[in-house]
């Protein structure tokens, strides 16, 4: 995301993400003034003591709600999208923890990637394993698919990024092999999950529908979908490998490739093993806290700062680097993450400039949840599920949050799923689905502009390589919905 703008094949320089992103936000303000604001009653489940929907509690607002250009006394405008977006939310997630979870992120790897101990142990890596690479990516798209399957993995998969990128553009590959490894597959996992906490359970949950239920076709579904993934990858990688020339991020992965060789002349010491052991430390501490004891978004940002605090120190008690180095480093490393951490902040604004995504709150995304889900239940069972999924798939624009999407949804869509025909476990079914698989995509998902920030992948050249795909996966999908129907899947 650092580059101004993307050129394609014909020499054409693309519209900037920037610029997408704000004549979406424009059509965004222009619904507003069309479509009328609604909101729903919120109620308290006995059960689990969690808020939920109101299936049949919408009600429009009279008054209208169409943002104006301009709002004062921090109210919401057209041109207030940028700040609200960004300052919105907690340290937990949305907008704010996420982009202060990448500048953090990317200031500590930024004293790492200084130091010179990635790219010396990269070469030796390589030096010693020049026929083993084969195996990277397989074992590595399993392990993260895996990761979104078991416990969400997403936003996670930025800082993997980082990590991997200049070991697969040394052995290779490219930047979107190592967005393909990563992200692409945790969240094909996501999509798959027969326990994902933050979804298929509140989901499942929020549908009085027992959780962990139907694990067996979810698991064989998880495993059809990651195989599906996994031989696009490794095809896709071979590709690239064979003839670099055809990566669509060819021109600026080469430029990581010339600052790689530069150093190449460095020799491996035992100061590389320091760090890089202090490194991988860091990595496995990462990995148990969101493991073992939950970690999300505040402990891994401060996990990261720490390592980045460690390495420093081994760099400059070694003479490696000056104390004014590190801090160099770190603020390098920052301000290259800088504009994928402000897109996270504006795509954020689009929901906001549509009212929140509060069901007891006036917005145009309750309205089109509301007529949305009216239009469905008119249709056969069949192409209700089927359209269960698509619903999901749009929604998931604005609501890129599996948590968040559920809670809005699913308690439409689980009544809905009765009145129609389709069990809810397909109604969770056609969500998570819906919910997981368009996150490969959407500009408005938090992780996916991280990681192809931190990959420096235009969000336009992702979308244009990455379409194929998505119809593939899309299609698959919605065959496993078809025979979930037909075998009333429970």
């Amino acid at each position: 995301m650092t580059n101004p703008q993307s050129t394609n094949a014909s020499g054409k320089s693309m519209p900037d993400a920037f610029v997408i992103l704000f004549f979406v936000v424009l059509f965004a303000a222009f619904a507003t003034h069309v479509i009328p604001a609604g909101q729903f009653d919120i109620t308290t489940d006995e059960a689990t003591g969690k808020s939920v929907l109101v299936a049949d509690s919408y009600e429009q607002v009279e008054e209208s709600y169409g943002v104006p250009l301009f709002a004062e006394g921090g109210g919401i405008g057209f041109l207030n999208f940028a700040f609200e977006g960004m300052v919105s939310g907690d340290k937990w997630g949305s907008a704010i923890g996420v982009m202060m979870f990448i500048i953090l992120t990317g200031g500590a790897f930024g004293i790492v990637m200084r130091s010179g101990a990635i790219d010396n142990g990269v070469l030796a890596l390589i030096e010693r394993t020049k026929n083993l690479d084969v195996l990277f990516i397989p074992i590595l798209f399993v392990l993260f698919s895996l990761g979104g399957a078991i416990f969400g993995m997403g936003e996670e998969a930025i800082a993997f990024c980082i990590v991997l990128l200049p070991l697969m553009l040394a052995i290779g590959y490219d930047a979107i092999t190592t967005v393909m490894v990563t992200y692409v597959a945790t969240q094909i996992g996501f999509a798959a999950s027969w326990m994902n906490p933050f979804s298929v359970a509140i989901a499942q949950g929020i549908a009085g529908v027992p959780l962990m239920s139907g694990m067996g076709f979810r698991i064989a579904m998880w495993v059809i979908f990651t195989l599906i993934g996994l031989v696009f990858t490794m095809r896709y990688a071979n590709t690239i490998k064979k003839t670099p020339s055809l990566s669509p991020n060819f021109d600026i992965d080469e430029k990581h490739r010339q600052e790689q060789s530069a150093n190449s002349a460095v020799n491996y010491s035992n100061v590389d093993t320091a760090i890089l052991l202090s490194f991988f430390a860091g990595i496995c501490w990462v990995i148990w806290g969101v493991i073992a004891r939950g970690y999300y978004i505040p402990e891994i940002a401060s996990q990261f700062f720490t390592m980045g605090i460690v390495v420093g120190a081994i760099a400059v008690l070694s003479k490696r680097l000056l104390v004014n180095d590190v801090a160099d480093a770190f603020k390098h490393g920052a301000k290259d993450l800088l504009p994928a951490a402000m897109i996270v902040g504006m795509a954020k604004g689009i929901v906001i400039i549509l009212g929140g995504d509060s069901a007891d709150q006036p917005s145009v995304l309750n309205t089109i949840l509301y007529y949305a889900a009216g239009a469905i239940g008119e249709l056969p069972t069949m192409l209700s599920a089927l359209l269960m999924f698509v619903f999901q798939s749009v929604f998931n624009f604005f609501i890129a949050s599996g948590s968040g999407q559920a809670a809005l949804t699913m308690p439409l869509m689980a009544p809905l799923s009765d009145l129609v025909g389709v069990s809810r476990q397909v109604a969770v079914l056609a969500f998570q689905l819906g919910d997981g698989l368009t996150n490969l995509i959407i500009p408005t998902s938090a992780s996916l502009i991280g990681c192809l920030g931190v990959a420096r992948i235009d969000w336009l050249v992702w979308a244009k390589f990455i379409g194929k795909f998505m119809l593939l996966m899309m299609s698959t999908a919605a065959l496993f919905i078809v025979v979930a129907v037909a075998i009333n899947f429970q």
